[in-house]
């Protein structure tokens, strides 16, 4: 069912810049959070939790102490929630316990493959050749080059 845009309001905000992330406010809060990397639906809605704000209110209907308010919440998660809830846990550099969001995640994630990848580990030589790394089957799935036909046998 689409909306109307006046059923929207003046102060309406179709697009929040959050973490280096346009957040869409057309859809609903704890949807729209989870456009920022590293923040998933448990994440999303813990952090309205902690805010008071009802996830299923859409997000352009934030005003701006609102916004400000919902960005400090998602910067200070690692320190509001219990341990297990973090998805940085025992930090291989540092030892400590973190909640990465925005482009810290991606950063975090090129860092570790490029390390396994430096110290020759198994799951470090898949990613740099472009196969399976995680045990799935790869001789009928997932190939790739000019010969994919089944091989009769002789």
């Amino acid at each position: 069912m689409a909306r109307k845009d006046e059923d929207l309001g003046d102060d309406f905000s179709y697009i929040i810049r959050m973490s280096d992330t346009d957040v869409d406010g057309l859809r609903p809060l704890a949807s729209a959070l989870t456009a920022i990397n590293g923040v998933g639906d448990r994440t999303a809605i813990q952090i309205c939790k902690q805010t008071g704000f009802e996830p299923t209110r859409l997000a352009g209907h934030l005003t701006t102490e609102e916004q400000q308010t919902l960005m400090a919440a998602v910067e200070e998660y690692q320190t509001q929630v219990p341990l297990w809830m973090l998805n940085r846990q025992r930090d291989i550099e540092s030892g400590e316990e973190m909640h990465l969001t925005g482009q810290q995640v991606k950063l975090m994630q090129k860092d570790d493959i490029d390390r396994l990848r430096a110290i020759k580990a198994y799951r470090g030589v898949r990613h740099a050749t472009g196969h399976k790394v995680r045990g799935q089957r790869g001789r009928s799935n997932g190939r790739f080059g000019l010969t994919l036909g089944v091989q009769r046998k002789k």
